[in-house]
């Protein structure tokens, strides 16, 4: 995979794809990072990027020709590829782990990182594929949510993860949260560990983890649990959560 981003401060992101899994996975040839100061493309001397909006009001505005520019650069050695080019902006769609998901099987992304107001709406309107939020709150620019989107697709990728089930038993791959995990030594400070995990007993650990990860979910994210399909098993065990939690 080819991920490219487009930002006014390319600097943000050397640590994060210098480091950890996201370096692994460009060393292990699995993609390629490439971030573009799209500042380089104003038509200008003074090298502008924004200006003042049409018809008035309070911020400045990013100007269409150096998106639009940018983007048909980082595009010309493959013209007739068809990249996912992803708007990274308060107004966009929610971030999930299924849009994640998603986005991991496409051959190229580009993600466009904006500041001040917002975009002149042609980029929107004609070049742009995709507008993404990470959630509902406002940063400063686009920077922070890239390196998100770029971190949470590069980890899905075939080869990345020393073990490939990590990233489809992960918390929201499979709708629930995750079940709590627990390492040496078996008592510690007197806190114990479940005897079941202890036990080797596969098909009780394997039912032990999915009634604990539908506990948790249950507790934490009931939004979740509204979302799934629940089996029958699932429905009784919902049924003791809740007469369970009635006794305290």
């Amino acid at each position: 995979m080819r991920i490219d981003i487009l930002s006014l401060f390319p600097e943000m992101f050397k640590g994060v794809f210098g480091s950890s899994i996201l370096k692994n996975a460009q060393d292990g040839g699995h993609v390629t990072y490439q971030v573009t100061d799209f500042r380089d493309f104003a038509d200008n001397k003074h090298k502008k990027v924004d200006d003042y909006p049409y018809g008035g009001g309070a911020g400045m505005v990013l100007r269409a020709q150096p998106i639009f520019d940018a983007v048909e650069h980082v595009r010309q050695n493959d013209p007739e590829s068809k990249p996912r080019i992803i708007l990274l902006c308060p107004q966009g769609e929610r971030f999930t782990q299924k849009k994640a998901e998603e986005l991991s099987k496409e051959k190229h992304l580009i993600l466009l990182c904006g500041h001040y107001e917002g975009y002149d709406e042609r980029v929107r309107e004609f070049l742009v594929t995709d507008e993404i939020s990470i959630g509902d709150f406002v940063l400063t620019g686009g920077e922070l949510g890239a390196m998100i989107i770029a971190d949470s697709v590069t980890r899905l990728l075939p080869g990345v993860l020393g073990n490939e089930e990590s990233a489809i038993t992960d918390s929201y791959s499979t709708g629930l949260l995750e079940h709590p995990h627990y390492t040496r030594p078996a008592e510690y400070r007197g806190m114990k560990v479940p005897d079941v995990l202890l036990s080797g007993h596969h098909a009780n650990i394997e039912e032990w983890r999915s009634r604990e990860s539908l506990k948790r979910t249950w507790k934490r994210r009931p939004d979740l649990i509204k979302a799934k399909t629940l089996n029958e098993k699932e429905k009784q065990w919902i049924k003791e959560f809740v007469d369970e939690s009635n006794c305290y």
